[in-house]
């Protein structure tokens, strides 16, 4: 049995040869529908990676309590426009002294500024920065670490020292060449020293995580004074299995501070992070089923290419299986013989169109600045098209080749 599948195998990889520009053409054609699924899923496998490594590092075990974005709501034929009110800072402290849930830490922080400009010595950045005041569970809270230096502890924050944190870009421009620690920055004119640096986060949705501040919440509300500040309340549970049961203390405790009835709807939102993570990743499954649809129609046109050329093959050597059939080849050995021969031709062009899917995915990736993973998924989808292809295309030419007359066949000329 091995001995005649390798036959086959070199009679196939002969007629390949005989036939090397047609064979060539055809590679390309499967090569391209290949090429665009690959490529697309790849990106998309990329971009869901950065999303995932976005926002999962917020951990699965905790949640926001923040204001509602305006929505629409339908009455009737009637719409109207509901806007939920700002989170003010006695509703944030009021919640935060009424939650009692066990091992759980709640936080409380606003953007006091995104434009602030920031001074060191005789330098300074543009006004770019973003202010952010939080207490010692934020940085917990918010899935962030330091790489070095020190969060701030509840001496600071019951204090109101002029401490500060700060995002990993001040390493690379304002505090540059310099060990960051113990410096001195100035922010509208208050002293603030640098206790620490966050690690590296990067961009997201075209908001750099890394170029912000972070001050004791007192101290932020003393030199921003907007009547309009909205504040966030995080809140981290020890174990991710008394998440749903937090939640639902959260939206009573919160209920309570705004003193809703009970025919009321909520005015404030409670999102956990893992419903924001499977939202975005959702919206990428979208880009796949886009890339299927746009593979599939490339690669059916790499189908009928295929079963063109191994249609046109049976009939060029019609005369070659009349005297392999005279000479006792049984119909499963003829068919199996064109069936090889089809299986390398759409394989090779699998082989082909991932290696340049993925080249061209990694280039987008990092063009976009999206974290590139070895798309495992694209890879084995490629090789199962190619695999399909060459079914599809292979089996008729296979059948009509094992069918033939051999008296007929030795006829033809």
């Amino acid at each position: 049995m091995f001995k005649l599948f390798r036959e086959n195998i070199r009679i196939a990889t002969g007629s390949i040869r005989t036939q090397l520009l047609r064979t060539i053409l055809t590679v390309l054609i499967i090569a391209i529908g290949i090429t665009a699924l690959v490529g697309i899923l790849t990106v998309v496998s990329a971009l869901e990676n950065t999303i995932s490594t976005k926002f999962a590092s917020m951990g699965a075990n905790t949640f926001n309590i923040n204001q509602y974005e305006n929505t629409i709501r339908r009455h009737g034929d009637q719409l109207r426009e509901v806007i939920n009110p700002i989170i003010s800072y006695p509703e944030a402290v009021a919640f935060k002294n009424k939650y009692k849930y066990p091992l759980a830490e709640t936080s409380i922080s606003f953007i006091a500024t995104s434009t602030a400009e920031i001074k060191y010595e005789t330098s300074k950045t543009d006004p770019e920065n973003s202010i952010v005041g939080v207490d010692e569970y934020f940085i917990a809270n918010s899935g962030l670490e330091t790489s070095v230096g020190r969060n701030f502890t509840s001496f600071d924050i019951q204090n109101n020292t002029y401490n500060c944190i700060v995002g990993s870009d001040f390493e690379k421009g304002l505090l540059k060449d310099v060990n960051p620690l113990d410096k001195v920055i100035s922010i509208r004119g208050a002293k603030f020293k640098v206790i620490g640096v966050l690690k590296e986060k990067g961009s997201t949705f075209g908001n750099n995580q890394d170029l912000r501040v972070l001050i004791p919440i007192q101290v932020a509300r003393s030199l921003f004074t907007s009547p309009k500040i909205n504040y966030t309340m995080s809140v981290m549970v020890a174990q991710n299995e008394m998440l749903s049961q937090a939640i639902d203390n959260a939206n009573s405790t919160m209920r309570r501070v705004r003193k809703l009835s009970p025919v009321k709807d909520n005015n404030f939102a409670i999102v956990r992070s893992d419903d924001l993570i499977n939202k975005i990743l959702g919206i990428t499954q979208y880009l796949g089923i886009a890339s299927w649809i746009i593979g599939i129609i490339t690669v059916l046109g790499s189908s009928i290419a295929l079963m063109n050329i191994m249609i046109v093959s049976v009939t060029e050597r019609t005369r070659e299986i009349g005297v392999r059939k005279a000479l006792g080849a049984k119909k499963s050995t003829i068919a199996f013989q064109f069936f090889i021969e089809t299986l390398l031709i759409g394989q090779l062009g699998g082989i082909i169109g991932t290696s340049i899917g993925i080249s061209i995915g990694y280039a987008i990736a990092t063009a976009m600045s999206f974290n590139f993973v070895i798309p495992w998924s694209a890879i084995m989808a490629a090789f199962a098209t190619s695999f399909a292809v060459a079914i599809f295309s292979g089996l008729y030419p296979a059948i009509k080749a094992a069918l033939l007359d051999p008296i007929e066949a030795l006829r033809y000329e």
